[in-house]
Parts: C-alpha cells; structure tokens; sequence
C-alpha cells in the first residue's frame, strides 16, 4: 500500500503527456501544485498508517481505501467514477449497454413480498424459454427468493454469458409451479424498440438510447424504411433516452445535415481531449421536415443529437426542456489491478458554440449542493438562421408542452403495496384472453374496467389525497390565526364533500382515462412488446400529436426555424 501511495505521488507530481509548453509564471504555479499534491497524498498515507496500525478494529484496506476513492470522486461529478476489480461486469455493461443475463424486467410485488416477471424482451433468453408477464419468482438455483428486493433477484439471474441458471416459478393463471433451465448471454438493452408508418404520411423513430455500436446503423435502415413505404415527415422520438456513444449520435444527426460541417467540439485541460467533429458522408436527406421530441430525461448523446439538429435549423425540438449533460468522458482508463476509471475529461459544444450543462460541479455548496445554472447567467447564441438560443440549462424546445401529469390515485396504485392489484388483473386478463387487437386498435372495454375498479375496491386501497392533506393544512392554518371558529361550518360541508369515495375517484373521467391507458399499455406489452406498448401510446400522446400538427402545417413549421 505505501508503495502504491508512493507511485501516486510521483505521477502526481511529473507533467502530464499532451501538454504545450509552459510560461514561467505557468511553471511556479504547476511547482506549487504539484507540492500540495505531494503534502496530501503524504498525509492521506500516513493517516492510513496510523489508523491500519492503532484502530480499535481491524481494518480492510479494500474498503476503507475504497471509500476514500468514492468521496474524492463524487465532490467532482457524478460521471467520474472509479470501477474496481469487483466491479467488472458493471464497467462492461456501462461501455457497451450490455449485460449477462436472462433479458426480462422484473418488479417486486408488495402483497406477495415476491419478484415477478414483467416484461421479457422480445427475442431474449426469457421470451424463449416461455417465461410470462406475472411469472412469481420462488428461487433461483435452489435458493429461495421470498422477501427479496429487485437489485438481489436481478444480481442472482445475471452471470457469465453461457452459463445456466435454474428458475422456479408460480404463474397465477394457471396454479402450477414451472422450472425453467435458461442459458444466460450477452443482453443488449433494447436501443431502437420501434418504428413505424403512422396515418397520414408521417414516420415515427423511437431512439432509447446510443450505447450500442449498431443504432445510427438501424436507424438509418429505419429511415430508408419509411421513406420507402411514403414518409413525408418524421418524428424523431429523443425522451427519455439517456445517451451513450457520441459517435452514434453525430452519424444520426449525419443524416440529416450536408457534408464538412461541424457539429461537435470538445474543450478540456489536456490538448489531446481538445477535438472537432464534423460530418462525414453526404446525408440521406436534408429536406424532410423533422420533429425531434424531448423531455426531462432527454441526456448526453441524446442532447448533441436534439442540440444539433436546432442549431442547424434542420428539425424542430418539441417537449419540455432536457437534462443538461454538457460533459464528456473517457470510459475507460486502465487502473492497477484491473480496475477502470471513466473520467470527465472536457465540456462539449454544438454548433452554435453553446454548452448545455446545467449543473456547475465546480461550486459545490455545504452538504454537497450543486449549483444549477441560472437562467439570468445564460448566453446567448444562434443558429444557422440567427435565432438565439442559450447555453448552461440543457436544449430548450423551439415548442414547449409538457405531457399530462400522473394522477394522485395512480401515483399511489403504482408506487406502493397496492401495485399488486394492478399487475394481478393484468394477468388474470392475459390469462382469459390469448390474443389481443393490434395496437393501433385495441380498447380496454368499460366492463373491464368496472371489474378493475372493483378489485381495487374490495383490495382496501385507500390513498392520501392531496385535496385531503391541503384542508388539513388550511384548518391548522385558520387555527392559527384565530379564523376556524368562525369558519367551522364550512369546513365541515367542505370535508364532508372530499371525503374519500375510491369508486368515484375511480371513474373520475381523468383518473379513468389514464388508468384505462396505462393498462391497456401494460397489456400491449405482454401481447406486442415494448413496440407495441408505444405504438399504442401514440394514440394518446399530446406531444406526438402536436408533432403531427406541426408537420401537417408547413408555414408554422418552417416559421419556428426562421424567427
């Protein structure tokens, strides 16, 4: 351990490869800090010393080190992170998007203190060995799985690809416990779950995500797809995809946008992680009118894609604002005894010059608080065709609208004991129904849904309700200030009025249509796959159907990339 303290401390202190030369004022002050480099790494040594020689316990220097690797790391950013030995398959799947396993989601059910089966990716170990949407989960390899969470199930079914594990199930629908002998392989966390023609001309992409090396490929095939079958616009779906390779995503954005122009610059401490990206192979199409959609989630990759096609006028972003990811890293730097560093090594700029990150690492406040760039302290930039956008806050949308909002009810339906209800009738319908219409057509009847809200009912759900709570704030509040009495009647009819009423709560027309869509989602799943959950959530999708509007109005959208 010294010796490896002491290897530290004189790679600190030698000049790193890549540099230019140095002024002299430049040299004092690389000495002075190269010097405190050399005194911390000496006290951080010698506090060790002491402590593996003194400690009332015994120390294990895996850990207590490790955890003073951890800290160093996180007052940076939460992207530089450090990959022991141990952690191997973790480093893996973050480079390539892939994992060894069986390929399925998995959730906990709270009434059955159990994992189940959700959703098997289409083509997977899972969906070829026949395992179902509310499959129970009794053990693994022999070891019981009761009172388990999600990360302990999901760490026992993955492993080294080609090996076998044995899964024991209960599947409700029909009372019988299953063993299955699944071979376990590489798992590619699907990047592009659907595309398709919709009504009136306009294609649909949906991108998930960039980290495989294959996604500007198929979604170029994509594409020609659509053009193929008579596509004269494009949606370019972006939420909630998190990022990935860079260079994915500017051979996506290459497809759209001419030849030689930049589209990408890097800007770091050392001179190699300085570098310009321009397109290079002469796009498929430059004239489709495109609409990019964004939201919250909307990171990284996914941010220079959305970032470059607005700052070249070629699409128009609609959504809610994106997450602001302007940082690049190396994700893979050898460490001794094979451990792996992914580092931030430089900020990244779009087109118009500007950089998208939201967060200012730099000014970590007390108990870690980040700083979020203010929009006061944002500058402006411009596209191609002069219109100003702005740096530090993610890509705002040329076209803001945000989705509707989750109901309380379901909030509760889904996040606590009670999502047992909600997966159980959706298997019980699986169960009585071997196929399904197609997404584009399918409807959960009224009568399914009465029967739905009736199991709710006879569950015992109840939920707080944030009319409830806010009346009960108001009356402490009128308490308070000395108004209650005079108000007692009042609040006593108003209490009376939102006392709780589940069945009512139920058919509620807006809780009723978001929950009728959220299962009708789930159901498509089971029977389509995620292609066929979002195919169908399009039909009710307010952001995709304003992206519709606008590509059936060419003056609106050409104006909002002229202004």
């Amino acid at each position: 351990m010294r010796k490896y303290l002491f290897i530290l401390s004189l790679v600190a202190a030698m000049p790193l490869m890549g540099q230019t030369e140095t002024t002299p004022e430049q040299a004092i002050a690389n000495s002075d800090h190269n010097l405190e480099v050399a005194k911390n790494l000496e006290v951080f040594n010698a506090i060790y010393k002491r402590l593996d020689l003194m400690y009332v316990d015994t120390l294990v220097a895996s850990e207590v080190i490790g955890a003073g690797i951890d800290a160093m790391l996180e007052s940076l950013d939460p992207y530089t992170e450090y990959y022991p030995e141990n952690r191997s398959e973790d480093f893996k799947e973050m480079l390539t998007g892939k994992y060894a396993g069986i390929g399925s989601v998995i959730s906990y059910n709270f009434k059955l203190k159990r994992v189940v089966i959700n959703e098997p990716y289409q083509g997977m170990p899972a969906d070829e060995a026949g395992l179902k949407m509310g499959d129970i989960i009794l053990n693994i390899d022999g070891e019981d799985m009761t009172d388990k969470n999600n990360q302990y199930v999901s760490e026992h079914l993955r492993g080294e690809a080609g090996t076998t594990v044995e899964l024991k199930i209960l599947r409700p629908s029909t009372g019988k416990k299953m063993t299955f002998k699944i071979k376990r392989r590489a798992i590619q966390m699907p990047y592009l779950p659907y595309y398709g023609l919709q009504p009136d001309g306009i294609g649909y992409i949906n991108l998930k995500s960039f980290s495989a090396d294959n996604v500007a490929r198929d979604t170029r095939r994509a594409f020609l797809d659509l053009k193929r079958q008579g596509a004269t616009g494009l949606v370019l779906d972006l939420r909630s995809n998190g990022g990935g390779n860079v260079q994915e995503a500017l051979s996506v954005v290459n497809m759209f946008v001419p030849k030689d122009i930049t589209l990408l610059t890097m800007r770091g401490k050392l001179e190699h992680a300085n570098q310009e990206y321009k397109s290079t192979v002469e796009p498929i199409d430059t004239i489709m009118p495109i609409v990019v959609l964004v939201d919250s989630y909307t990171a990284s990759a996914a941010e220079i894609t959305s970032g470059a096609l607005q700052d070249l006028d070629r699409a128009v972003v609609l959504g809610t604002r994106t997450y602001g990811k302007g940082l690049v890293q190396v994700p893979n730097i050898p460490l001794p005894y094979n451990g792996n560093l992914k580092l931030t090594t430089a900020k990244y700029y779009i087109p118009s010059g500007r950089c998208i990150q939201a967060i200012n690492y730099s000014k970590r406040g007390a108990g870690g608080y980040t700083e979020h760039v203010p929009d006061s302290l944002t500058k402006v930039f411009h596209t191609r065709a002069g219109r100003e956008v702005r740096d530090g806050g993610g890509i705002q949308p040329d076209v803001v609208l945000t989705n509707d909002s989750v109901p309380h009810i379901v909030y509760y339906l889904m996040t606590t004991d009670s999502n047992s209800v909600v997966l159980n009738y959706e298997v019980d319908y699986l169960a009585r129904h071997s196929s399904a219409a197609a997404p584009s057509a399918f409807e959960l009847s009224d009568e399914d849904y009465q029967e739905f809200c009736q199991r709710v009912i006879d569950s015992g759900f109840t939920y707080d309700r944030a009319t409830g709570k806010y009346l009960d704030d108001l009356k402490k509040l009128a308490e308070f200030e000395g108004y209650y009495d005079d108000a007692r009647e009042e609040f006593a009819a108003l209490e009376q009025k939102l006392k709780h009423d589940i069945r009512k709560d139920l058919t509620y027309d807006y809780n009723k249509k978001y929950l009728k869509r959220l299962i009708s989602s789930d159901l498509m799943a089971a029977y389509y796959y995620q292609a066929g959950a979002i195919e169908y959530g399009l039909r009710s999708d307010k952001q995709y159907q304003e992206a519709v509007r606008l590509l059936q109005s060419p003056d609106e959208y050409h104006q909002l990339l002229s202004k």
